[in-house]
């Protein structure tokens, strides 16, 4: 009985070596270690980098244009947690804005401290800069304090800027560009009429023969029969 042990246990021990053995093998054979790409890849996903975004809508002064103070009120919000807007309003996370239109970037108001990274901006609160910093405080000023992620609307953003001029004033608005229709082919006289009626007699046989091409048949005289 001893023995019949020894060798059922040896039998097994011997399958799990060759087992092993086995997977081994098959690893290396086949790259079960690690994935690898293959040499020709079926297809590539053309996806844009993280943050890109295409601009097919309007312009921020198209935006504008079209904007209101009453829907910036709205979207402004969001931004009430941190920011006030009305005069003499107090600083909280984020400064007080009244005013803040047209004047210099990290430095609108007093006793507030601004972060490095906004403060060597420089510029002013322009139009332009105002819609960068709502679409992306961090694009705009890398190392900014600011945690908010932005709005992706132009017309958000439009309306938010509206509603802060209306709270404090600022520079004139910028004029939105005209687009302009492709215009539209003009007619050449007659042209797409058909050719029209020929004026003067019957062409007779030598003058249609000298209006054919050298490659059509020529009608020859026959002998009567």
């Amino acid at each position: 009985m001893q023995d019949n042990r020894n060798t059922a246990f040896g039998w097994i021990l011997f399958s799990g070596i060759v087992a092993l053995g086995f997977s081994s093998l098959s690893s290396k054979y086949f790259h079960g270690d690690g994935a690898e790409a293959p040499e020709k890849p079926g297809y590539f996903i053309d996806a844009p980098e993280e943050g890109a975004e295409a601009d097919t809508g309007p312009t921020i002064a198209q935006a504008l244009a079209a904007g209101s103070a009453d829907a910036g009120e709205k979207v402004f919000a969001k931004c009430t947690a941190c920011h006030t807007i009305n005069s003499g309003g107090a600083n909280g996370i984020g400064p007080n804005l009244y005013g803040v239109m047209g004047k210099p970037i990290g430095t609108h108001a007093a006793g507030f401290a601004y972060s490095s990274a906004l403060s060597g901006v420089g510029g002013s609160w322009d139009y332009d800069a105002m819609d960068a910093w709502l679409k992306s405080p961090r694009a705009f000023a890398s190392g900014t304090k600011m945690s908010f992620a932005g709005l992706g609307s132009v017309e958000d953003r439009a309306n938010v800027i509206l509603y802060m001029l209306a709270n404090g004033g600022g520079p004139p608005l910028p004029t939105p560009e005209v687009v302009e229709e492709p215009a539209e082919a003009e007619d050449i006289d007659g042209a797409g009429e058909g050719p029209g009626a020929t004026e003067g007699s019957d062409a007779g046989a030598v003058e249609a023969a000298g209006a054919m091409g050298d490659e059509q048949p020529v009608p020859q005289d026959r002998p009567a029969t």
